[in-house]
């Protein structure tokens, strides 16, 4: 009757999404205050930008799913305390 609901994304999996997003924001920052002005300074701030919103992205989906597990946890305890209620008859007499 009690089993524990599955998660789908692992600590790891938040983790690594933590990390790549603040890896990502260090290395525009390093990039854009060490890097001599060039032509080519457009084309790495683009693809640091790509990276930081790819990142923010994924950060954004880990922290959604993750209220979503925890949603659906509530629901299910919820869902049984409902049916305890439900099933519970405070003037029912056991005859033993």
């Amino acid at each position: 009757m009690a089993t524990p609901v599955k998660h789908s994304t692992t600590a790891a999996y938040h983790a690594q999404a933590v990390i790549s997003f603040a890896v990502s924001l260090l290395a525009m920052g390093v990039g854009i205050a060490y890097l001599s002005t060039g032509p080519w300074v457009r084309a790495f701030l683009g693809l640091g930008l790509l990276y930081v919103v790819t990142s923010a992205f994924t950060l954004a989906k880990v922290i959604r799913d993750r209220q979503d597990e925890n949603q659906v946890v509530s629901r299910v305890d919820q869902a049984r305390l409902d049916k305890l209620l439900a099933e519970h008859d405070p003037f029912r007499v056991d005859a033993s």
